[in-house]
C-alpha cells in the first residue's frame, strides 16, 4: 500500500512526500498566468525540485470554482509542450498530470509523465478508468460534488464522512476489478464543499486510512483557509502550513502545494514528533 511505481521507480509513501503545483493556466485562483513562458516555468520547477518536491503536478485546465470550460485541444496544446520541456530539462523528474480527460492522460504518459491526477475520479470521461488500466500508472482519484462550473453553488451531504468514504470504496472496487493497483485518494478540499464540510474532512482524515490507499491532500492557499481569516490567497501561507501539519498528523501521505520549502519543514517537524 505504501509504495507506488512511477516509471519503474518505487516511491515509498510511508514517509510523506510533496507534490509541487505547476499551473500553466491563465486563470487559476492563486498563480493563474504566472507561468506562461519557458523561463518562468523552468525556474519554478527547478526551485520546487531543489526545495524537496518528489512530484511536479502540471495542470492546464483551471478547476477553481466557476472556471470556464476549455476544449481538449486547447488543454493538450498547453500541456504537452511543457511535459516534453520538463522531461528534456530534468530527465529524472516525476510528472503528475492534472487532467480528467483520458486522451490527455495517454499522450502525456507516452511523453514521459508518470501519474494521472483526476479531479473527477473518472466521472467526467467514461474512458478514463479503462485508460488507466491500460497505461498502468499511479492514479489519484479525487472526490468532487458536481463540476468546477457548479460545485460551490450549494453543496449538501447526508454525512460528509460516510458519503465520501462510500464514494471512494465504489471507485476503488471498480478500479481494482480492472487491475489498477496504484491508487491514491484525495478528499477534494473545496470541491463541492462548504467550509464546515472541509474541516470535518480534515479532522477525520485518519478514517480514510481504512480504504488502504495513500492519501493526498490539496489544502494549499484554499478558501477554507483564507476566508475564515479574512485574508487573500497571497497571505495564506501560514494558514496552509497549519492545515498541512494537521493533515500530516491525521495520516496524509502526499502534500500537494504551491510552497514546497514550507511543506518540507512541516513534514520534518511532524517526523521529529513521531520519532
Amino acid at each position: 500500500m505504501s509504495t507506488i511505481n512511477c516509471n519503474g521507480k518505487l516511491i515509498d509513501l510511508s514517509s510523506p512526500k510533496i507534490m509541487g503545483i505547476l499551473n500553466i493556466t491563465p486563470d487559476s485562483f492563486f498563480d493563474g498566468g504566472k507561468y506562461n513562458n519557458t523561463a518562468a516555468i523552468l525556474f519554478q520547477v527547478e526551485k520546487m525540485l531543489t526545495e524537496g518536491a518528489t512530484f511536479i503536478d502540471v495542470g492546464a485546465y483551471s478547476s477553481r470554482p466557476g472556471a470556464k470550460q476549455i476544449s481538449e485541444e486547447v488543454e493538450l496544446n498547453r500541456i504537452l509542450p511543457i511535459v516534453k520541456l520538463l522531461i528534456k530539462e530534468f530527465p529524472n523528474i516525476l510528472i503528475s498530470i492534472d487532467t480528467f480527460r483520458s486522451n490527455i492522460a495517454i499522450q502525456c504518459v507516452e511523453n514521459g509523465a508518470c501519474i494521472i491526477n483526476d479531479i473527477s475520479a473518472g466521472g467526467l470521461d467514461d474512458n478514463m478508468f479503462s485508460t488507466i488500466a491500460k497505461i498502468q500508472v499511479p492514479y489519484i482519484i479525487m472526490h468532487m460534488q458536481g463540476s468546477p462550473q457548479n460545485m460551490q453553488l450549494n453543496p449538501k451531504y447526508d454525512d460528509i464522512i460516510k458519503d465520501v468514504l462510500f464514494y471512494f470504496s465504489k471507485k476503488l472496487a471498480t478500479l481494482h476489478s480492472l487491475g489498477v493497483n496504484d491508487i491514491i485518494t484525495d478528499v477534494g478540499f473545496g470541491f463541492g464543499k462548504k467550509i464546515d464540510h472541509n474541516y470535518k474532512l480534515l479532522k477525520n482524515l485518519e478514517l480514510f486510512k481504512n480504504l488502504e490507499a495513500p492519501i493526498l491532500v490539496g489544502l494549499s492557499r484554499k478558501s477554507m483557509l483564507y476566508k475564515p481569516l479574512n485574508i487573500k490567497p497571497n497571505d495564506a501561507l501560514n494558514a496552509t502550513t497549519s492545515a498541512n501539519t494537521i493533515a500530516l498528523l491525521n495520516g496524509a501521505n502526499i502534500l500537494r502545494v504551491h510552497d514546497v520549502k514550507e511543506a518540507k519543514e512541516a513534514i520534518k517537524i511532524v517526523q521529529q514528533l513521531n520519532n
